[in-house]
């Protein structure tokens, strides 16, 4: 699918929200049949590598502490400045949590704290969390041949070619499947191209399959695996929504992003309780994942390496992905300009949901370096 047609369906999401909206607010927030329901409750051992002195908001509350920039020592020039972008850049929703705190919380137009919008490819990371637990819980392992969870004949290649694919390598989007149907997961779409671990290519049909290895692997349903395992323990609200027949998209307010945000910050703790607690993985998601894109860990993209690939291109681009971003920074990018950024050295969790700001990219974009130039306007770093 070409990127025209992707905008297309995003069209789409507009005609069905309302409806969705409706239905959402009849979500069951408390688990779902089928599956084991974790207690949000219970107390674990909190990982030694948590950062110390975080905040972690209450659920079904919107009490959340907040921190005021003045208190910061951020520039109060910077902040008109920046509100004043995020609005001219079609921006529905931005937050800024400092130690899990609230700096800002703004909203624009009709959009409120409780409206619903798009992650698009930014809930790639959802999965990756989701994935994580399913393997820390011995479900299955990255290393597994994809066809144990999705059948003989999921591609339309070879058996010998087919059996090479592994979790791991749909995980790290180098399946070596032709991406030129781009959301397509009928065996039909999935041709060989490359040896599978020898091509990075940007290919959601995959990557939407691997919620399929969650479900077959858990014997549950991917959507109420991930609302018991992280949803509702960590007071999120949202669903996902088939944009496409096919693609899976995340739904949910910008301060639920946020709580996903904190807990990525935290090291998959939260408020003493560990939803993601196998260290291996963690440190894995924000590190290159293999040697064709550095910039691109476990569905998560990666500041501070050498190089990076961009979806829809095989060229190799020099440098940073956003070299005026802390180098530490890793996110999950979107379409139209979806963005968390988490940040570990200054404690700093982003939110941007909105329309497209005029790059009409499907993760990074020209839209990252402006935006952290005004955000490095405003900040005071420690």
């Amino acid at each position: 699918m070409n990127r025209l047609s992707f905008y297309r369906l995003l069209v789409r999401i507009g005609f069905a929200l309302l409806i969705l909206l409706i239905n959402f607010a009849c979500t069951n927030p408390e688990g779902s049949e089928g599956i084991e329901v974790l207690d949000p409750t219970e107390e674990n051992e909190e990982s030694s590598d948590t950062p110390e002195g975080l905040y972690f908001p209450p659920s079904q509350s919107p009490e959340w502490e907040t921190l005021s920039p003045a208190m910061l020592a951020w520039d109060s020039n910077g902040e008109q400045a920046l509100e004043e972008y995020l609005l001219s850049k079609d921006t529905k929703a931005f937050i800024v949590l400092k130690e899990g705190k609230i700096v800002v919380e703004w909203y624009f137009g009709d959009h409120t704290q409780n409206t619903s919008w798009y992650w698009a490819s930014a809930g790639k990371t959802l999965t990756s969390y989701t994935l994580g637990i399913a393997q820390e819980e011995g479900l299955l392992s990255l290393d597994d041949t994809s066809s144990d969870y999705l059948g003989v004949g999921w591609t339309s290649a070879t058996a010998e070619q087919e059996s090479a694919i592994t979790v791991r390598h749909q995980l790290t989007m180098t399946s070596g499947l032709d991406d030129t149907a781009f959301d397509c997961v009928s065996p039909e779409c999935l041709t060989f191209l490359a040896e599978a671990g020898s091509r990075w290519a940007y290919h959601n049909g995959p990557y939407t399959l691997l919620q399929q290895v969650i479900s077959s692997a858990s014997s549950s349903s991917f959507e109420d695996y991930f609302n018991s395992r992280i949803r509702n323990r960590i007071g999120m609200d949202g669903f996902w929504f088939s944009t496409s027949g096919t693609n899976n998209v995340f739904f949910s307010s910008a301060r639920s992003m946020a709580r996903f945000g904190l807990l990525n910050l935290a090291n998959g703790q939260w408020n003493g309780q560990s939803i993601l607690g196998d260290t291996a993985y963690l440190n894995d998601l924000k590190s290159p994942s293999q040697e064709l894109n550095s910039s691109y860990g476990y569905l998560y993209w990666l500041n501070g390496q050498d190089d990076f690939r961009l979806p829809g291109l095989q060229a190799l681009f020099n440098g940073q992905l956003i070299p005026n971003a802390p180098a530490d920074t890793f996110a999950g990018l979107g379409a139209n300009d979806q963005k968390l950024f988490i940040v570990p050295s200054q404690n700093l969790v982003i939110v941007r949901m909105g329309e497209d700001a005029g790059t009409s990219q499907l993760g990074p974009s020209s839209f990252d370096t402006e935006l952290w130039d005004l955000l490095n306007a405003w900040i005071v770093y420690d």
